[in-house]
């Protein structure tokens, strides 16, 4: 089939209306960390001051401002516009070449990027449903998962865009939409899981620095949830990932005796691909049965993003081997 320029360029301009949406949702939401985390601060002062002089502190656990609400739920508005105009961009790219888009780099970052922003929007509206409401939903990650989702979008646009084409002969099979969108859907979670697990890190170390007797610093941090709190978001979105990779290892090796008569050939992204399964088996096998908690697991679970990292930047691109489909 030929491909629909059209839809492709069109694709190209929902793509960059999307990361205008999602730069100014990134904005916002760091405009609301800062307004809560100097609220915070404000509410700590006061109850000092009030201990010290002996007055009752009630009035000190009032919601927060109205003002920081109108902060995310702007940047929240922003971010499903930008969401929109991402899902548009996949989809005309798909129809402009009437096939699932994620045949290459370029349509992977960008289907996976898409992954991640549905994720978080779903997880922003259990937790409205679920009346957790103040500073203290998921509203918290917006920042963290629309800066890494432009990030994403500008590095696949700088450095891995190809024109929309059709498949290479090898990549034309049902597996790819069963296979690669699994792979998605598990790197997004990872990319989730790992945002927290970053931010878990940060707060650890602010707890040493405290207890310490001293002043952290990063008074925006003030407005995420604890070490603990986010210590358990991590877990569950890798564990829920997990599973996904599992299943991605497991269909490649079906997709491998396909297409090459063998379900294993040793090459390049299959080795990496088991890396990755057995950094994250290690790290949720530390969490589950051997107590580990805090930084001991936090750190596993970075190592495996950071395998998930080499094995799309680098093996995808300098490795040779029956995975070469990078489309740079």
């Amino acid at each position: 089939m030929t491909v629909d320029e059209n839809l492709a360029s069109i694709s190209n301009v929902l793509l960059y209306g999307g990361m205008t949406a999602y730069l100014f949702s990134f904005i916002s939401y760091a405009g609301d960390l800062a307004e809560g985390g100097k609220e915070i601060r404000t509410r700590e002062e006061r109850r000092r001051q009030a201990a010290a002089g002996g007055s009752a502190t009630t009035t000190l656990e009032k919601p927060l401002t109205a003002r920081r609400r109108r902060a995310a739920a702007v940047g929240t508005s922003l971010f499903v516009l930008a969401t929109l105009l991402h899902l548009g961009s996949v989809v005309t790219r798909g129809l402009s070449v009437h096939r699932v888009p994620w045949g290459n780099m370029f349509e992977f970052a960008l289907t996976g990027s898409l992954v991640v922003a549905v994720g978080y929007l779903v997880a922003a509206l259990r937790a409205h449903r679920a009346g957790l409401g103040g500073g203290r939903d998921a509203r918290y990650l917006g920042v963290f998962v629309a800066g890494p989702i432009l990030a994403t979008l500008g590095i696949a646009l700088r450095s891995f865009y190809v024109e929309a084409a059709q498949l290479v002969p090898a990549l034309d099979s049902y597996w790819l939409i069963i296979h690669v969108f699994v792979a998605i859907l598990a790197t997004a979670l990872s990319t989730l899981g790992f945002s927290a697990t970053v931010l878990q890190l940060v707060q650890e170390k602010r707890d040493r620095v405290k207890a310490a007797g001293h002043n952290p610093g990063g008074v925006f941090m003030d407005a995420l949830p604890g070490s603990v709190e986010l210590e358990r978001t991590a877990f569950r979105l890798n564990a829920v990932a997990f599973v996904m990779w599992t299943f991605t290892l497991i269909a490649g090796a079906v997709w491998a005796q396909v297409a090459w008569n063998r379900y294993w050939n040793w090459d390049s992204k299959e080795v990496w691909t088991f890396v990755i399964w057995v950094v994250y088996a290690a790290y949720l096998h530390a969490r589950a049965t051997r107590g580990w908690d805090g930084r001991r697991a936090a750190w596993l679970s970075v190592l495996g993003f950071a395998c998930m990292l080499f094995n799309y930047l680098v093996v995808n691109i300098f490795f040779p081997g029956l995975h070469s489909y990078a489309g740079v």
